[in-house]
């Protein structure tokens, strides 16, 4: 494991994130478009504390998106100025929290604060651990000519080339795995006489 579990789930969570806006989403579409949108990324990050399902606290959640996506597009030096703010802006006071079967982690948000500062500083958190273990390489982008989704690469090496969202790696794999079929089968087509 390279991050805490919390640390992980903040990552991928913030990653998912950017990636439902409609320039990066695999349908092309915003996939956070609706309460009930919103209601499914909470449950699928289990993420605790106040969640009122509104539209207003759907937009304020939406609007996280290009703050987000700066991680993705800053150095690791440049991303501390973003954290720090992030920090500031919230008063955010770190505490060691358990919960829903997750054993002892930091939250620095109050768990009545309104769900985008939650998500806003948790992940602020995350990129903390981020910055702290130099390991801001692993923030990466999809290598796929048609995608621009970003992903948390927390394989071994640092070797993950595409994202999950748009089925990236299979369809780059099948796609050069046709060409060089076509490549080898253009000498050897029936009819070909040596």
């Amino acid at each position: 494991m390279i991050f805490t579990h919390d640390t992980e789930q903040s990552l991928h969570a913030a990653a998912a994130l950017v990636n439902t806006d409609a320039t990066r989403s695999a349908s092309k579409a915003d996939e956070l478009g609706s309460v009930e949108d919103l209601a499914a990324f909470v449950a699928r990050y289990r993420y605790s504390g106040s969640f009122t399902g509104s539209v207003g606290e759907l937009h304020g959640v939406r609007d996280l998106r290009p703050e987000f996506l700066r991680f993705w597009e800053l150095d690791r030096d440049h991303s501390v100025g973003l954290i720090n703010a992030m920090l500031r802006q919230a008063r955010a006071l770190p505490q060691l929290v358990r919960h829903d079967g997750w054993d002892w982690h930091l939250h620095a948000a109050e768990s009545d604060a309104p769900f985008a500062t939650r998500l806003r500083v948790e992940t602020a958190m995350a990129m903390v651990d981020v910055i702290r273990s130099d390991e801001h390489r692993r923030l990466r982008r999809c290598e796929a000519d048609d995608c621009d989704a970003v992903f948390v690469d927390l394989s071994r090496n640092r070797s993950k080339r595409f994202c999950d969202v748009g089925n990236c790696g299979n369809r780059m794999h099948v796609a050069a795995y046709r060409a060089r079929q076509g490549t080898g089968h253009s000498h050897d087509s029936p009819g070909d006489e040596r």
